[in-house]
């Protein structure tokens, strides 16, 4: 059987502050400007994952070629300066110690993209929401001249019975460890260890064996737009190689960090929604009217001088997350507004005292309708659950060429 996941040439920093080479995934505190500034303070001159992103905070005031260009940059001194170890043909163990202190448990290695449908058809590998496509592009062109990949993406496997990553946790006094340190702005701890050898060929057994029992081996928890912007580059590329090219070429492959869904430290997190520059009585009486009442779900709004609940009536989370959407976009669509998606209750009862926003602070998903509803072929819509909060989520660390 091929291998879905298999091990890689990972690059690891070395020789530098490890706590300002790691920073946030960019779709983070997209809201929040004053993180980043202060992201940008603690790093001030030194080498830096953002030096190698565009934090979506700024998307709306930037200049696109100009930023790439940037990226491209600092992607090129970084390789050329010695600031990375190159850790052959390996996976990564990592423990990280969240906001909360709870350990959540991954390996990073790399996917192959020709087992990836973001579409909604039937793959070993699948996207859990629908995946916007007009925000492709931008990621596309940043792919296609980048000589190095740096992941915030998280993929699930579904092993209740703990075979593929819990075992290599008994083995961090053998391995060799890559990386221990604290993360900024309150992201936590994390560390890293090599997994190569005989360790990395149980490991990719196990996932084997995993795979054998369902068509289905992975769904994606973070960064799906990331990883369905390699597809694209990749469908793109393989058309001008032959099929020995093809097998072997590092961009067929991404690097993601694989996490057990039934590991104890993973939470689904709501996405919040907070709309700007509307009338919020004339908004929550539409929205009102449009969501069937019952209580099987409750919906809590919140503005600057006013606060109340929603009951809803909807056979599971996603039909309630489809109608909610469905709902919020078409009143946007008539009336005019602004919609963010948000992370955490206070984030949004923060932004949501702003004159003409409400927030809608949304209900958590069980993890078990996870797996069930993507296996059915049905995927969320887009930003309805995060992997926990927003501190928690993963950080630019590991890297990979990709020309």
């Amino acid at each position: 059987m091929k291998d879905i996941f298999k091990t890689a040439d990972i690059l690891i920093p070395h020789g530098v502050s490890m706590n300002k080479w790691s920073i946030i995934a960019c779709d983070q505190f997209s809201s929040e400007k004053k993180y980043w500034e202060n992201a940008y303070d603690i790093v001030g001159d030194e080498p830096s994952t953002l030096n190698m992103i565009i934090p979506e905070a700024y998307l709306e005031e930037i200049d696109e070629s100009t930023e790439q260009n940037k990226i491209y940059s600092a992607m090129n001194e970084a390789l050329s300066s010695g600031v990375f170890k190159e850790v052959k043909d390996s996976l990564v163990y990592v423990e990280r110690t969240q906001s909360d202190d709870r350990k959540r448990c991954g390996l990073v290695g790399v996917v192959d993209l020709e087992e990836y449908d973001f579409t909604g058809k039937s793959a070993a590998i699948r996207a859990s929401e629908g995946t916007v496509l007009d925000r492709l592009p931008p990621r596309v062109r940043i792919r296609r001249d980048a000589s190095l990949e740096l992941p915030h993406i998280i993929t699930f496997i579904d092993d209740k019975d703990e075979t593929v990553i819990e075992p290599v946790s008994k083995l961090t006094d053998k391995l060799t460890k890559l990386y221990d340190f604290e993360l900024m702005q309150g992201g936590g701890h994390i560390k890293g260890w090599q997994v190569s050898g005989a360790d990395a060929d149980s490991v990719l057994a196990a996932m084997r064996s995993l795979h054998s029992k369902d068509e289905m081996l992975m769904v994606m928890g973070d960064g799906n737009h990331s990883l369905a912007a390699a597809k694209v580059y990749w469908d793109e590329l393989k058309v001008s190689l032959g099929e020995a090219d093809s097998e072997k070429h590092p961009a067929r492959y991404a690097l993601v960090e694989v996490n057990n869904v039934y590991d104890s430290a993973i939470d689904f997190e709501a996405i919040h929604r907070v709309i700007f520059d509307i009338d919020v009585s004339g908004f929550i009486k539409a929205f009102r009217d449009k969501m069937p009442s019952g209580d099987d779900y409750v919906i809590q709004w919140v503005s600057n001088d006013d606060s109340g609940d929603i009951g809803v009536k909807a056979d599971c989370i996603r039909d309630l997350l489809i109608m909610m959407q469905d709902s919020i976009d078409e009143y946007v669509e008539k009336s005019g507004g602004i919609i963010d998606y948000i992370h955490g209750d206070d984030s949004v009862r923060e932004l949501s005292a702003k004159e003409r926003a409400v927030g809608l602070i949304l209900p958590s998903m069980d993890k078990s309708e996870f797996f069930e509803t993507v296996a059915r072929d049905a995927v969320y819509p887009r930003k309805s659950f995060s992997v926990g909060h927003a501190r928690d989520k993963r950080y630019y660390l590991e890297c990979r060429k990709i020309v």
